[in-house]
């Protein structure tokens, strides 16, 4: 018998949820609608499944011959990236962290060229944004550990439960969406045909992304020490939105991910809402049934547009500037604020009883939010500074295609 918690909805298609798990029916039909794409082998989608742009966003998709890059999205290089700092618990007052986090989503103003060099990665028009969280679901997070549930396995990771932990979340900011927009105006929504010139172009459009974004992590993570005056330690960096070559079943194909956490490279956290607890796991390994893979995160159940309207009567914009851990909350868009209101996410805890219940993982931590970070308290200070550096970034690229031309 298999696992109830792995439903099988077509043939090479299937969703990890339990039947007390939502999952919107417009992402259902996503899902399904992949699945029956050409050159699809599997498609798998988490409990965090939710509609996006161009396909589910929470899944994991196995294609034969071809290269989706729409399917990979437009934020290439998007994860989560856990820092173990020697700041102890005692002294992490959330009102004195969240004055000096309020600012840091200004242009950075080190050596941008020599930090990535230090990452092996080479300029590009967005480096303005290098070392920003940006906007979305995006976010810079301190956290205490609330419960250890695998002492052993804390231990071997490097998890201090006496000192606070960070949590990065952002991607390649502008440049993955250049790299799509640019795909989509020569080819529309069309894959590519896999080891072709067109191909190969994208992939290693792709793969610099992946790393200007991996070196945008490493900075935040930096500014964020150098706030705290802390050091601190890398403990996993792992992208969810990406494709990778996969030799199985005696074939190449290539596995897209579209916000779907890898499950062979070692411990993931599982970010809850602001509101909520993140999660560290550590993955079964060798899960072929779900691609390699598991959910990236709580996943939406309201969409950004209807978030606001929905939670207005409900909460008072004052809720929203905190956590129920009496953590504090620092973002100077209103919008955003709403947006990102934690009733608009899933339960953390009713994704990873998925997980569990699916046999993909093994929990080892819980950590509760201490302050957020999206963006700074003033609305004509760094977000102005953001908005124009984006700008600068939209015409650094218009610049390139018309010389391209």
């Amino acid at each position: 018998m298999g696992n109830p918690i792995i439903a099988t909805r077509a043939p090479g298609v299937r969703v990890v949820a339990s039947a007390s798990t939502w999952i919107e029916g417009e992402a259902l039909r996503q899902l399904d609608e992949t699945g029956a794409l050409p050159g699809m082998r599997e498609t798998v989608g988490m409990p965090d499944l939710h509609p996006g742009k161009n396909g589910p966003v929470g899944a994991a998709f196995l294609s034969e011959g071809l290269i989706r890059p729409a399917l990979v999205g437009s934020d290439i290089g998007c994860g989560m990236a856990l820092w173990q700092t020697d700041l102890p618990l005692r002294r992490a007052d959330p009102e004195r962290i969240a004055a000096r986090f309020d600012g840091l989503d200004a242009p950075w103003d080190g050596d941008v060229a020599g930090w990535l060099g230090q990452h092996g990665v080479a300029a590009t028009p967005f480096d303005a944004s290098l070392g920003t969280v940006g906007h979305g679901n995006h976010f810079l997070e301190v956290q205490a550990v609330a419960e250890i549930r695998d002492p052993a396995a804390a231990a071997r990771i490097g998890l201090d439960p006496a000192r606070v932990a960070l949590l990065v979340h952002t991607g390649s900011r502008g440049l993955g969406e250049s790299i799509l927009r640019a795909h989509a105006e020569r080819h529309g929504a069309s894959p590519l045909r896999a080891d072709t010139p067109e191909a190969d172009a994208y992939l290693a459009a792709h793969d610099a992304a992946v790393g200007w974004a991996r070196a945008n992590r490493d900075l935040v993570a930096h500014r964020a020490l150098a706030a705290l005056g802390a050091e601190g330690r890398l403990l996993l960096d792992l992208c969810h939105n990406g494709v990778t070559p996969v030799e199985t079943g005696g074939c190449r194909c290539h596995l897209h991910r579209n916000g779907a956490a890898p499950a062979d490279r070692g411990p993931v956290v599982v970010p809850g809402s602001r509101g909520d607890v993140s999660v560290l796991v550590e993955p079964v390994p060798d899960r072929t049934d779900t691609l390699w893979s598991l959910a990236h995160g709580a996943g939406r159940k309201l969409g950004r547009h209807e978030a606001k309207a929905k939670l207005k009567g409900r909460l008072r914009r004052e809720d929203l500037a905190r956590n129920p851990y009496g953590g504090v909350v620092v973002c100077g868009d209103e919008r955003l604020l709403w947006e990102e209101a934690p009733p608009a996410y899933k339960p953390a805890a009713s994704v990873i009883g998925d997980l569990e219940a699916a046999g993909l993982v093994r929990t080892v931590a819980v950590l509760r939010p201490l302050v957020t970070f999206k963006c700074s308290l003033d609305p004509d200070g760094p977000a102005r500074a953001d908005k124009q550096a984006r700008l600068r970034e939209r015409r650094a690229a218009r610049a390139i295609k018309h010389r391209e031309r």
